[in-house]
């Protein structure tokens, strides 16, 4: 039986684990602290006997102030572990700012903001020569779209007209990383969908879709950020996605913002257009 150790069982992660428990697999996931069925991380015993019998080992968990937590508490022995597939979720951040320019794999990294994000991915690809890195975008999905920033009237249209950023639907980020467990060489893949563009444009949408008025546009001062929220508006980049489409044979069943907040809205009985 495939046996897949993942660690940091969020968001993107679960949605991986669920597809992949529901084709039979054995799923063994590691948090801060154990619930029915996850391992605590600090089980030292517990995660060393998972490591040692896993098929199939990824990490989502991001770094922290003194690197990446995984590695550093378990690096050595996932180095030298039998799984036959390594994967790291890292983030599409390590490229910085291209001023709107596209970026592939072979994009210089370490230049942006996200310093620790970058050290994280470089030590994982230099653990192993089989480890797959996925660089992901921004991730929306069931409960974490601009459906729900509308409805809760924290949607904002920044007055930023040439800000571009990728993005990717939660679902599509997990059909790429099992690609990846059935075929395709390790290496680096950027997932993301095919049609970069400003945050304003999916707003818009989102409101189109609902019937609800736009939020007012705002310059980034007005408009209250949080600083992280304020440092997503720092960058501005498109990310090309072809490495994952050829090598992988992966496809985003929702290419654009479009087809994922219309399928969103479409799944979601408690949203009352008008």
């Amino acid at each position: 039986m495939s046996h897949l150790l993942i660690f940091g069982l969020g968001y993107s992660a679960q949605r991986i684990a669920n597809r992949l428990a529901a084709r039979g697999w054995r799923i063994s996931g590691v948090r801060r602290t154990a619930a029915d069925g996850v391992i605590a991380f600090d089980d030292e015993a517990a995660v060393r006997a998972a490591i040692g019998t896993a098929t199939h080992i990824l990490s989502s968990v991001p770094p922290d102030e003194g690197g990446d937590p995984v590695l550093r508490r378990y690096g050595a022995q996932i180095g030298i572990a039998p799984a036959r597939w390594l994967g790291y979720l890292s983030s599409t951040g390590v490229y910085g700012d291209t001023g709107g320019a596209w970026v592939d794999e072979y994009t210089p990294v370490g230049g942006g903001r996200r310093s620790h994000r970058t050290e994280a991915d470089l030590a994982w690809q230099a653990l192993r020569d089989d480890v797959r890195i996925f660089r992901l975008p921004g991730i929306y999905g069931p409960g974490r779209s601009a459906l729900d920033r509308v409805l809760s009237g924290q949607a904002k249209r920044i007055d930023l007209s040439a800000q571009v950023f990728s993005r990717i639907h939660v679902d599509d980020l997990a059909t790429g990383v099992i690609a990846s467990m059935e075929r395709g060489p390790a290496g680096i893949y950027n997932l993301a969908d095919n049609h970069p563009c400003s945050q304003n444009r999916v707003i818009e949408y989102a409101c189109l879709l609902m019937g609800k008025p736009l939020p007012p546009m705002q310059d980034l001062g007005a408009a209250a950020l949080s600083p992280a929220a304020a440092a997503f508006y720092s960058e501005n980049r498109r990310i090309a996605n072809g490495r994952a489409m050829r090598l992988l044979g992966w496809r985003p069943a929702y290419p654009d913002y479009r087809a994922g907040l219309n399928a969103l809205f479409a799944a979601r009985p408690d949203v009352i257009s008008g």
